[in-house]
């Protein structure tokens, strides 16, 4: 099954993250249900693999952290890609991404190593698409100061991926509560970097 690890995002963000994908005149907007912060896409793994993993993820203990989005950017260079918006790195977000491609690993899930940068996708644009330059520059233009007021992640999620004509169809196959472990003090450091 073809899967990744995100942060669901709030209603009232969702909110917002669509008043930016109105003013776009190219593109594929993500719709609304789809919206989401990836802290690692796994690809496709057998259901085995997947029943490790969840153990591995059940067991991660971090308390909840605010998370602020701010200003739009884009992959892709000079042909734009992808549409998204930026989160703010912070050591919160940051361990628990570290905890979560350690759960990955131990599972036995290979990740490519890439620098994170957290962000929600918002609009992907196909190779030839006519106008996605101006498009992109309107959007940056209008709301390229966009931002929404911190707030407060309580989980994170499994998510399954199935790949329709129309674009993918993402389900919860679990979620994770945040919790604070009041027997250990939380580092935000991964188990490896312990």
């Amino acid at each position: 099954m073809r899967c990744f690890i995100a942060l669901p995002l709030p209603d009232p963000v969702c909110d917002r993250l669509e008043e930016v994908q109105q003013v776009l005149r190219a593109g594929r907007p993500v719709p609304r249900e789809n919206l989401h912060l990836t802290l690692a896409f796994l690809d496709d793994q057998p259901a085995a693999v997947l029943e490790e993993l969840h153990d591995g993820l059940s067991a991660i203990r971090v308390p909840p952290f605010d998370l602020r989005l701010a200003g739009l950017g884009v992959f892709g260079g000079s042909r734009p890609r992808v549409l998204h918006a930026e989160a703010e790195a912070s050591p919160a977000l940051g361990g628990l991404h570290r905890r979560v491609r350690a759960a990955a690993r131990m599972a036995g899930i290979e990740l490519p190593r890439e620098r994170f940068r957290p962000h929600v996708t918002l609009a992907r644009f196909g190779p030839s698409e006519a106008g996605v330059a101006s498009a992109v520059a309107w959007a940056m233009r209008v709301h390229g100061a966009f931002t929404v007021a911190p707030f407060t992640i309580r989980e994170f999620a499994l998510f399954g991926s199935t790949l329709m004509p129309d674009g993918p169809v993402y389900e919860i196959l679990a979620d994770y509560p945040l919790a604070f472990q009041p027997s250990a003090e939380w580092d935000n450091r991964a188990p490896e970097d312990v």
